[in-house]
């Protein structure tokens, strides 16, 4: 009898240490901020940042906020992504906005998923309209991270970690409103800077981080204008938004990893060989991507959450 004792007490001590053993071995593999963690994201739906808007333009100020379910952090990091769709179309329900707002919420981040305003003019065939329909949306990304810092304590957010991020159109929006001032961006899209923009026409928006999916930059030289990380993901074949310059003042993600080495701005570039806008085999505006785009999506998050780990967290 007490030989049997003592075995059991042996391997139950055996047991123990092997459990001591693998839960250290898992806390130091899962990192919080880039390993999914939270299995359960809450999700609140059609908030405002920016309440004093007029009736007309309510919607366009409309975000969802993501948080991990469960999470006890006071101060976390926030993203704050903007959807595709060339200022003309698109909103926060976009496919790929959710999803980078569900996984990056479950990696212990706090996400928001923004509209903005779009333009009403055609903007997919005339590059001014373009350009000034980007020019609003800059502001109303000002407006978000501005509502964001005064509200920090309110969404447990870190004010000094708050990233722009976007795909597309969206990711031009978090490209310019880090690196370009008011006054910059209005010259170029010949528009007067907007006295009632939140930010002074010398300003640019402070923010921790750029996440730049398949987006561009209108001059290479704004990358000067401030120390901004910046991560970067494009397909190879992206005729839409070319990784290089080709002839309208845009320039891709290639051109901004070479200017950001050139100013020793940390930044990273993910290439997906083969594929074109949106990381599709054949670019489809109306098709918002099936698994094999969605997991490609996936990556392009998880690159962004490595390197964002590695640049602002760590």
């Amino acid at each position: 009898m007490y030989r049997i004792l003592n075995m059991l007490i042996k391997n139950l001590f055996i047991f123990g240490l092997f459990l001591f053993f693998f839960s250290n071995v898992q806390a130091q593999t899962t990192r919080r901020y880039q390993d999914l963690i939270f299995p359960e994201v809450s999700i609140v739906r059609d908030l405002s940042y920016h309440t004093a808007a007029n009736e007309k333009e309510q919607k366009a100020y409309l975000f969802d906020l993501f948080q991990p379910a469960g999470d006890s952090a006071l101060k976390r990091p926030l993203i704050i992504w903007m959807h595709g769709g060339g200022f003309k179309f698109g909103s926060k329900s976009a496919k790929g906005v959710q999803l980078w707002s569900k996984t990056f919420a479950q990696r212990g981040y706090v996400c928001a998923a923004i509209n903005y305003r779009l333009s009403g003019k055609n903007t997919l065939f005339s590059f001014d309209e373009f350009l000034k329909a980007s020019y609003y949306a800059v502001q109303d990304a000002k407006t978000a991270v501005a509502y964001f810092r005064k509200n920090a304590a309110l969404y447990h957010i870190d004010p000094d970690k708050i990233i722009l991020a976007g795909n597309s159109a969206g990711g031009m929006i978090a490209l310019q409103a880090a690196f370009s001032s008011n006054e910059e961006l209005a010259k170029l899209t010949k528009l007067t800077a907007d006295p009632d923009a939140l930010n002074k026409p010398d300003d640019r928006v402070k923010v921790a981080a750029v996440v730049n999916f398949w987006g561009a930059i209108y001059d290479l030289n704004w990358l000067k204008n401030e120390h901004v990380p910046i991560v970067s993901v494009l397909g190879s074949n992206d005729s839409v938004v070319p990784p290089t310059h080709k002839s309208a003042p845009l320039y891709g993600g290639k051109d901004i990893h070479q200017a950001a080495d050139q100013f020793s701005l940390p930044n990273d570039l993910k290439v997906f060989e083969g594929y074109s806008h949106e990381l599709q085999k054949h670019f489809n505006p109306i098709f918002q991507g099936g698994k094999a785009t969605e997991q490609r999506w996936l990556e392009a998050g998880q690159f962004a959450a490595d390197f964002l780990y590695k640049t602002i967290i760590k």
